[in-house]
């Protein structure tokens, strides 16, 4: 917003330093992630600018870490990239896998945590809920607890807890196995750590929704189930979406919860970066990085779409 025509030399003097200082907070914040890109594309395996990039030498420059993210676990990385090439990539490439997993596991636990968060929300905010306050205390404290600390109970409730699974060895059947080292065990621990920032998410949107078209509706003949989803879910829906979102991008970017609870078979993108800096240190975890960067920034570019959005509805003016 630009200044007033009367503003005095002190409150221009004042916006001045204020952008000035907006600007240095966001270089620090963005800085590390977009230095981050340019070295994914380093021609030689070193995690430096070398001379050739700095003197922007088109030989300093490569995307042979973005192809080895294709190749790498493959039977055959030097076949002909057809259509076997391809087959061979979705079905043995390690990052592929990963990629696999990480999907599966964020999809299942984002649907899981924001039926539950939005659940817990919308009794949250009724007026009529005792204890709300403490209620949500323990509610949001995943996000308030180190996740070391959540991880380490997790494994061991999990390593307790005993649920039937299917087995697939030697036939199809039911069988009692531990959470800890299952897909179930991580989706759990992932709509955990999630279901926090559904509910804050959410709760916000529902502390600007004007309850009395839910009366309206039932003075129309509406009964509550009627009233939720034709009047008032449409209406949340950008904050629940939001809050999906935010979970979704928790679940992909876990690595802690995966360490402790996953086994050999369930690696997830986190869980590869991690092995792949402890193992052997290579420019093809900037890749991965830069392409982590570029899906969150488009999720993160959704979620402000959608509280846009959400104001609109609400009669808000987006600032």
């Amino acid at each position: 917003m630009a200044l007033p025509t009367y503003a005095s030399p002190l409150e221009r003097a004042w916006r001045v330093t204020y952008l000035v200082i907006c600007a240095l907070i966001f270089i620090f914040l963005i800085a590390p992630i977009l230095i981050v890109i340019p070295l994914s594309f380093n021609a030689e395996p070193y995690f430096t600018f070398t001379e050739k990039m700095l003197s922007f030498d088109p030989e300093g420059y490569s995307m042979r870490w973005y192809d080895q993210l294709i190749t790498f676990g493959m039977q055959t990385p030097d076949a002909p990239r057809d259509f076997g090439f391809w087959r061979d990539f979705w079905q043995n490439a390690t990052w592929m896998q990963v990629t696999k997993n990480s999907i599966i596991i964020g999809v299942f636990s984002t649907l899981l945590s924001t039926t539950l968060g939005t659940i817990a929300a919308l009794g949250l905010t009724r007026p009529e809920m005792p204890f709300r306050k403490q209620i949500m205390a323990v509610l949001i404290s995943p996000m308030i607890v180190p996740i070391i600390i959540s991880a380490t109970g997790m494994f061991f409730f999990y390593s307790w807890v005993r649920v039937p699974m299917l087995s697939f060895e030697g036939g199809v059947h039911l069988e009692m196995s531990r959470l800890a080292g299952s897909y179930a065990g991580i989706i759990l621990a992932h709509a955990a750590l999630g279901i926090p920032f559904v509910i804050i998410t959410v709760t916000a949107t529902l502390y600007g929704f004007d309850q009395s078209l839910v009366r309206a509706a039932a003075s129309l003949g509406a009964n509550p189930r009627t009233a939720f989803f034709k009047v008032q879910m449409p209406l949340i829906m950008p904050g629940v979406v939001s809050g999906g979102l935010f979970a979704f991008v928790t679940s992909f970017d876990e690595v802690v919860a995966v360490l402790f609870i996953a086994d050999h078979s369930q690696q997830t993108i986190p869980r590869q970066m991690w092995n792949g800096i402890r193992e052997q240190i290579s420019p093809a975890i900037l890749a991965v990085a830069t392409i982590l960067v570029i899906i969150s920034i488009a999720l993160l570019t959704t979620v402000e779409l959608l509280r846009r959005r959400s104001e609109r509805l609400r009669g808000v003016t987006p600032q």
